[in-house]
C-alpha cells in the first residue's frame, strides 16, 4: 500500500463558528491554512483565506490560538511563523480573506508572540511575547478595533494572561516555572499582587510549596470570584474557588463537580466560559476525551454537569483536537478524531443538546475500514511495580498476516505528553502505515506522560532519561516477549522529539534490543540542546532537567552522546532545518559522530519544516523513508495468500 491512501484524509483542525460561516485549519492544499466553509450540513467548498505560499504551523505545537475571528471589525487575527520556526507573530486579513498584514504596527516583530483570551464583543485578545534575543517574556492586552496594545507585566518566567474581569480592567497572570508550580496575580488598576501561590523569590530553602497548578481561570458572581483549574484537592485535578472580596492574597476553595458519567483512569484537563455560569469541562479519561457542558452555583461551590457533549454516542473512543462556542447561536463546534478516523468537525446545539450536525466526511481512500487497527490495551506493571499505560497495535487479521510480528516500539515526545487514539497527530497514520504493512506497534505511556494525574507527570523532573527509560527496558525485556504475537528479536524503537532522545538513549544504553533506530529531533546532547534552544526556554529547562554547571555530572551521564559509540543497529535520523526546539546542528552533531565511527546512519533533512513534518510531499517522503528502513532492517512477511 501507499501513505497516500492514509494521508487522503486531510486535517480539519481549530474550527470557529461566526455567522453563516465555519472557519477551520486545513492542509487541503498539502499545508496547513485557513479556510472557511458554509456551517450547514452539507458544508460548502472550502474558500482558501490565506495565499498559498504561506503556510500554518500545527495548533498542537502553537501555544495559544492559531487564529480568530472578529467579525465586529472585519479582521481575522492569524499567528504565523515562517515554516516551523516558531517565530510567531500577530497578523490581519479581512473577513473573506487577503494578504497578511502585521498587527498592532509590527510592534512584536522581535518576539515570539502567543495570543489567547479573545472576546469578539469588545475585540481584545491578549498576547504574550517571548523575546528572541533575553529571557523576558511581556503580557499585553490587545484592541482590534484601534490595533494598540496595553502593556501589563513582564518577567523571566513570564506572567501568562489566563483571566480577565468583563471590563478588562482586572487580569489574571499565571507565573509558571514547572509543569504545575505556579503563582496567580491579580493585575488591577495598573499594579499586580500576589493572589495564589508563592513567588520563587519569596521562597525558603528546603520548604515544601506543593504544586497548586493554577490555570483556566474565569470571573464569576459579578466579578466577585473566580472560578479555576486546580491540583490542590486532586492529583487528578479539579476545580477551586477564590473569593475576591477578601483581597489579595486569597485561599483557594474547593469546588464539587456532580454529574460525571465517564469511568476509567486519567484526569481533568481543560475548564472554558460559555455564557452566564454555563463552561465547558474536558477529561481525558484512558487517551479518549469527553466534553460536558456544565452550571457553576457560585454560592453553594458546585459545578453540576449538564450535558455530554463528547466521549458517547456518535462521538466517542477518540481525542478532541478542539473545541470553541458560538454565543449568538448558543452552538458549540469541535473537531475530533479517532485511532482509525480522521479528523471531522461536528457542531452540537439544541435545548438538551441533542442536535449533533457533521460537516465533514473525511476518510482514507481505498482501504476499509476493518484493515485499519484499533489497537488494544497493552497496560503492564514496571519493574518497580508502578502501572504504566499502553497500547498495542496489530495488523487487522483481514490483512492476512501470519505468524509472530515484528515490532516497531514507538515512543511519543513531550516527555510530558501522551500517546492518544488521535488522527490528527503525526503518529497515528505512521502506526496505521505499520500495522497495514505488517508489523506491530507498541505505544507505551512511561512516567512523566500527561493523562495520569500530576504526580505521574512530575516523575521525570530531574529524571531525564532515568526511571521512564527503565519502563522502556522492563518493557522490552519482561512483558512483550510473552505475547507470542511479537517476534521482539526484530524491533526497531522509534520516537519524536523527546521520543527522540529516548530513541537515542535506548539504542545507545540497550543495545542488544534492537535491530533498528529511528529518531526524529531528538536531543543528543543536553548540554548543546540547552544552549541552543531560545532564551525564553532556558530557565524552565534549568529547573526541570538540569543546570549546565550545577548539574553536569547529571547531564553528562544522561545525554545520548555519552554513550552513543555503544549503538550497534542502523539509525535513521529525521530533522526539519527551521527547528527551534532542538535545532538542525543537534542533529547533524549525532550523524557525523557516529559515520566518523564507521556507524550506518541515514539522514533526512526538510528544509522547510520544524518540529514536526507538515507539508504534503514531505509527509509522503517522510513516512515512507520510515517504513522502508524498517522493512530493510526488520524484514516481514507478505499477507498469506
Amino acid at each position: 500500500m501507499r501513505i497516500e491512501s492514509l494521508l487522503a484524509a486531510r486535517l480539519f483542525l481549530a474550527p470557529q463558528l461566526v455567522g453563516d460561516y465555519l472557519y477551520f485549519i486545513s492542509d487541503l492544499s498539502g499545508r496547513m491554512s485557513l479556510y472557511r466553509m458554509a456551517a450547514r450540513a452539507a458544508g460548502s467548498v472550502p474558500e482558501p483565506l490565506l495565499p498559498p505560499h504561506l503556510a500554518l504551523q500545527n495548533p498542537h505545537l502553537i501555544g495559544g490560538l492559531s487564529f480568530y475571528v472578529f467579525p465586529a471589525v472585519g479582521k481575522i487575527l492569524v499567528m504565523l511563523d515562517k515554516d516551523g520556526d516558531e517565530n510567531y507573530l500577530p497578523m490581519t486579513i479581512p473577513l473573506g480573506g487577503g494578504f497578511p498584514e502585521p498587527a498592532f504596527g509590527g510592534q512584536l516583530s522581535a518576539n515570539r508572540v502567543h495570543a489567547g483570551r479573545p472576546d469578539a464583543d469588545q475585540n481584545i485578545i491578549y498576547l504574550y511575547a517571548e523575546s528572541r534575543s533575553e529571557a523576558k517574556n511581556t503580557s499585553y492586552r490587545a484592541h482590534l478595533d484601534t490595533d494598540t496594545l496595553d502593556y501589563l507585566a513582564e518577567g523571566e518566567w513570564g506572567y501568562a494572561p489566563d483571566g480577565n474581569s468583563r471590563d478588562h480592567q482586572q487580569v489574571i497572570l499565571n507565573e509558571g516555572y514547572t509543569i504545575g508550580d505556579n503563582v496567580l496575580y491579580w493585575y488591577k488598576d495598573g499594579a499586580q499582587q500576589v493572589l495564589a501561590g508563592t513567588p520563587l523569590a519569596d521562597r525558603k530553602e528546603g520548604q515544601d510549596y506543593g504544586l497548586p497548578a493554577f490555570g483556566n481561570c474565569f470571573f464569576v458572581d459579578d466579578d466577585k470570584g473566580l472560578v479555576l483549574f486546580t491540583a490542590l484537592f486532586s492529583d487528578a485535578y479539579g476545580l477551586g474557588y477564590i473569593d475576591l472580596t477578601g483581597g489579595a492574597p486569597a485561599t483557594v476553595q474547593p469546588v464539587t463537580t456532580s454529574g460525571v458519567k465517564h469511568q476509567g483512569v486519567g484526569e481533568f484537563v481543560g475548564l472554558d466560559h460559555l455564557r452566564g455560569n454555563r463552561f465547558s469541562l474536558t477529561y481525558n479519561i484512558d487517551g479518549v476525551s469527553w466534553l460536558y457542558e456544565g452550571e457553576f452555583d457560585p454560592a453553594a461551590r458546585t459545578m453540576t454537569l449538564l450535558y455530554v457533549l463528547a466521549g458517547k454516542g456518535a462521538i466517542a473512543n477518540g481525542v478532541l483536537e478542539s473545541t470553541a462556542y458560538d454565543k449568538a447561536s448558543d452552538t458549540h463546534v469541535l473537531s475530533y478524531s479517532t485511532a482509525t478516523s480522521p479528523t471531522q468537525i461536528y457542531s452540537i446545539s439544541g435545548p438538551k443538546r441533542k442536535k449533533i450536525t457533521r460537516h465533514t466526511q473525511e476518510r482514507v481512500l481505498g482501504l476499509p475500514d476493518e484493515h485499519l487497527s484499533p489497537g488494544e490495551d497493552a497496560s503492564f506493571t514496571s519493574h518497580d511495580g508502578l502501572r504504566v499505560s499502553a497500547r498495542l497495535y496489530l495488523p487487522a487479521e483481514g490483512l492476512g498476516y501470519t505468524g509472530p510480528r515484528p515490532l516497531v516500539y514507538y515512543v511519543h515526545g513531550g516527555p510530558q505528553s501522551q500517546e492518544r487514539p488521535d488522527f490528527a497527530w503525526f503518529s497515528m497514520p505512521l502506526i496505521q502505515f505499520l500495522t497495514l504493512s505488517g508489523f506491530a506497534v507498541f505505544v507505551p505511556n512511561a512516567r512523566g506522560s500527561s493523562g495520569y494525574g500530576l504526580s505521574y507527570m512530575k516523575r521525570i523532573d530531574h529524571d531525564w532519561g532515568g526511571q521512564d527509560r527503565l519502563d522502556h527496558v522492563h518493557a522490552m525485556t519482561q512483558v512483550l516477549p510473552h505475547d507470542a504475537r511479537l517476534d521482539v528479536k526484530r524491533a526497531a524503537v522509534v520516537g519524536r522529539s523527546y521520543g527522540g532522545y529516548m530513541t537515542l538513549t535506548l539504542a545507545a544504553r540497550h543495545p542488544e534490543l534492537w535491530s533498528a533506530a529511528v529518531d526524529m529531533f531528538g536531543p543528543y546532547d543536553l548540554f548543546s540542546f540547552m544552549q541552543r534552544i531560545p532564551e525564553t526556554w532556558k530557565p524552565y529547562f534549568h529547573a526541570a532537567v538540569g543546570h549546565p554547571d550545577k548539574d553536569h555530572d547529571f547531564l553528562k551521564d544522561r545525554s545520548p552522546a555519552t554513550h552513543i559509540d555503544h549503538l550497534a543497529c542502523p539509525l535513521l535520523v529525521i530533522q526539519g532545518k527551521n527547528d527551534p526546539r532542538v535545532v538542525e546542528p543537534e542533529s547533524h552533531d549525532v550523524v557525523e559522530k557516529l559515520r566518523a565511527g564507521g556507524k550506518q546512519v541515514d539522514y533526512l533533512v526538510f528544509e522547510n519544516e520544524g518540529h514536526d513534518v507538515l507539508k504534503i510531499e514531505n509527509k509522503i517522503k517522510c513516512y515512507s523513508e520510515i517504513l522502508s528502513f524498517v522493512q530493510r532492517h526488520l524484514g516481514t512477511s507478505s499477507p498469506a495468500g
